[in-house]
């Protein structure tokens, strides 16, 4: 019963709650002790807050025994990435350099689950201040792929999306820069959004005025990614792009019902010159095929002008310069060497290069933007293989079907990170399963602060392809 408790959806569990057919204290309890079982085995979590975690449950539970309002989320565990603020609990951005940091304050994504009654059970681990797509770091080790010992569980919101496959919770809190949702969602099989920029607040971020950067939701389905969306939505003084930024029904858009005629669909498999393997190719053909189903019109994207990579390491490596110069050059033996190595491929890049970046990055938009004019949704694979291997190197090569490539990123992910740069709401799902049980996941990208209909499309895809009921064998 434990372990079924552990897989009810965050949507479940709030109506049961309601109807006080389950306890939350029954429900943290149970995800608190699969927690500690599974943590030796896959090491995704950095800090477990069981004493917190089972203080909020109870209260939780008095709540709806008084009949008190509830919110959403009420009484639903969640996780948080450890680059993510939480007020008392130990957030180190997976570094050694924040090992004993305790912020005294809530990042407002957070602060909005906690006021909608959701309870955090633990810190998800990261890279190194979410800078590789690996997630391993000098201050826990490496987080395995939930389906495979063997295999990387992507990065760097790698515990976030392990947690959420293995059952540990339903929904986690996750980041994402250039593909650290998607990526990991699609090596463990999981559902992962990044929203169009100013959906969700950034109270975090230092730059927010050029940021690339997204506070997500991490789910084993998109009815739980559009909940977790209602509760995180909304306009804060902190974040410009957030103002005055309406939120509408998500929930209600993930209803089933209807189909996808009328919506066209451009779709992909790789940019020019990039490559799929030959299993991801064919569990792309085949969700093309439910979407056909559904009613869509599919027309074939040219894959020129997205070789964006070179683009976003400018941008994004001259914020990290920035940011962790000082720390590399004080404690350079407490740091990741990748972190080290990516520090030093921006030291060539002068503030006109930064800025010449910027004008693409507009270009950049604006293609998407024409791109999307006449159509509803663009498809593509979210990585072109499945999980790489756990011990993989992000400066080593890559193997595709034998094939060896000199760099991961622009070979692994290449359509994650245009749509940082662009702010287009892109989300990952499910769409198959490849050697040895790995995932592969479908990237579905919409019209701009439209998730709306991109949450109805997702949702619509992945009841025809009928993956939910899959889950990796911890024992």
């Amino acid at each position: 019963m434990s372990e079924e408790l552990c897989f009810l959806s965050a949507t479940t569990l709030r109506e049961r709650i309601a109807r006080r057919e389950l306890s939350p204290v029954e429900v943290t309890r149970a995800v608190l002790e699969r927690a500690e079982r599974l943590q030796p085995v896959l090491n995704c979590f950095i800090t477990l807050c069981g004493d917190e975690a089972m203080a909020q449950a109870r209260s939780a539970e008095k709540a709806v025994m008084r009949g008190d309002a509830l919110g959403l989320l009420h009484g639903v565990p969640f996780t948080c990435k450890d680059l993510v603020n939480t007020r008392g609990v130990r957030t180190t951005f997976g570094s050694l350099l924040f090992e004993h940091n305790v912020p005294t304050q809530d990042a407002e994504a957070i602060a909005r689950l906690r006021r909608q009654g959701a309870i955090l059970v633990g810190k998800t681990t990261t890279s190194e201040f979410g800078a590789k797509c690996l997630t391993d770091a000098p201050l826990f080790g490496r987080t395995r792929n939930a389906w495979s010992a063997a295999h990387t569980s992507g990065g760097s919101s790698g515990g976030a999306a392990v947690a959420v496959a293995a059952g540990i919770a339903p929904i986690g809190i996750a980041t994402d820069g250039g593909g650290s949702t998607r990526i990991p969602a699609s090596c463990n099989g999981v559902v992962g959004l990044k929203q169009s920029n100013g959906i969700v607040p950034h109270s975090q971020v230092e730059d927010v005025f050029g940021n690339l950067t997204y506070v997500t939701p991490m789910t084993r389905d998109v009815a739980d990614t559009a909940l977790m969306l209602q509760a995180m939505a909304g306009e804060d003084a902190s974040d410009p792009w957030s103002i005055d930024v309406p939120v509408p029904d998500y929930q209600k858009a993930v209803k089933l019902d209807g189909d996808l005629r009328g919506k066209r669909v451009l779709f992909s498999a790789a940019p020019e010159g990039r490559i799929v393997s030959a299993e991801v190719g064919a569990a792309f053909e085949a969700s093309l095929a439910h979407l056909r189903a559904l009613g869509a019109e599919l027309i074939e994207m040219p894959p020129t002008n997205f070789n964006v990579e070179p683009l976003w390491r400018t941008i994004n490596h001259t914020v990290w310069r920035a940011r962790f110069t000082e720390m590399a050059e004080a404690c350079p033996e407490r740091l990741s060497p990748s972190l080290l190595q990516q520090l030093a491929l921006a030291t060539a890049v002068s503030g006109a290069d930064y800025q010449r970046a910027m004008f693409e990055r507009t270009q950049l938009f604006r293609r998407v933007q024409a791109l999307l004019r006449d159509n509803d949704l663009l498809a593509m694979p979210t990585l072109s293989r499945t999980a790489l291997p756990i011990d993989q190197d992000l400066f080593g090569t890559i193997d595709i079907d034998g094939r060896v490539f000199p760099e991961v990123r622009a070979n692994w992910f290449p359509w994650t990170m245009p749509f940082n740069l662009t702010g287009h709401p892109a989300i990952s799902l499910p769409s198959g399963f490849g050697q040895g049980g790995l995932p592969i996941g479908i990237q579905l990208v919409g019209r701009f602060r439209r998730e709306p209909e991109l949450l109805r499309a997702a949702s619509l895809l992945e009841a025809a392809q009928g993956l939910l009921s899959r889950r990796p064998d911890l024992g």
